[in-house]
């Protein structure tokens, strides 16, 4: 008993002070220099100042902040609505079929999503797999121009990140008492409605967290927009990597990572209220 109380003490300790030194302690560092002003000979001045996040506040900048809101947003719905029936029907798969279901869903987790970034590419260029297919069935008499648009930024975040929004979603379905449903359609509930009152609201934490891993990346995925997008697409992850690697500066680089990090907290405190609600409607029902 002794023993394994060491043990649990021990993997607590090591989790602890991993956390602490690879995530508490850079991002610490973030915050203090992004409260520094920029220097000339070194990379940053001791000199205290938040001149740094107002100037994300600048129309340039803000732009860029609400344009990857507005990318990251439209690609967590997107995913949203293909994943959430996807997990409904895998979470009501018999059990073999279900286990194939969701090797098919991992299955990209095998290969990096830069590597699969390029490769889309060869299906959305102007002689590629897509172009062709829709050339040799007549739905187009000429190429569509895909790369290099904000479609093809697009198909490349939903692409890469659905799989983080169905299995979150095949979780919270998995754990929906089926009896629930059973009962609303002895009391005359139609299936929408059954969906409506039941079934979402007992899902909503599995739709949190699936919409948090899909746009807390969509906004750091600048490789996506870089590969499909070219310089027409810049994403927040594109404006913090140019502030780090190729501006030098380092100040504002890290209040968009602190502006980042603020919007994963606000996601963050959203995923806990809806958990509690959740739990309360598990309660009445």
């Amino acid at each position: 008993m002794r023993s394994s109380n060491l043990f649990r003490r021990l993997v607590i300790t090591g989790i602890v002070c991993w956390l602490a030194v690879f995530a508490l302690l850079p991002n610490l560092l973030l915050l203090v220099v992004s409260l520094l002003e920029r220097g000339t000979v070194n990379p940053v001045e001791p000199v205290v100042t938040l001149a740094n996040y107002g100037r994300l506040f600048e129309t340039a900048i803000f732009r860029i902040v609400v344009d990857s809101l507005a990318m990251a947003g439209m690609a967590m719905v997107l995913c949203l609505l293909a994943g959430y029936p996807l997990a409904y029907i895998i979470a009501r798969a018999p059990a073999r079929t279900r286990q194939l279901m969701l090797i098919l869903v991992m299955i990209p987790f095998w290969t990096n999503s830069l590597i699969r970034t390029y490769a889309l590419v060869a299906v959305l260029k102007a002689n590629g797999v897509l172009n062709m297919f829709l050339l040799w069935t007549g739905l187009t008499s000429q190429p569509l121009q895909l790369m290099y648009t904000q479609t093809a930024v697009f198909i490349g975040l939903v692409y890469t990140l659905l799989p983080f929004m169905i299995l979150p979603l095949y979780a919270s379905i998995l754990r929906l008492d089926a009896r629930l449903l059973e009962a609303a359609r002895d009391l005359g509930a139609s299936r929408f409605q059954a969906f409506r009152r039941i079934t979402l609201p007992l899902t909503l934490p599995g739709i949190v967290s699936g919409s948090m891993l899909v746009f807390l990346p969509a906004l750091g995925m600048f490789y996506v927009s870089d590969v499909l997008g070219g310089a027409r697409s810049i994403l927040l992850g594109n404006y913090i990597r140019d502030q780090f690697l190729t501006s030098r500066n380092l100040p504002m680089g890290s209040a968009a990572s602190i502006a980042m990090t603020a919007i994963m907290g606000l996601m963050l405190l959203v995923y806990y209220y809806s958990i509690r609600s959740s739990g309360r409607q598990e309660d009445v029902a």
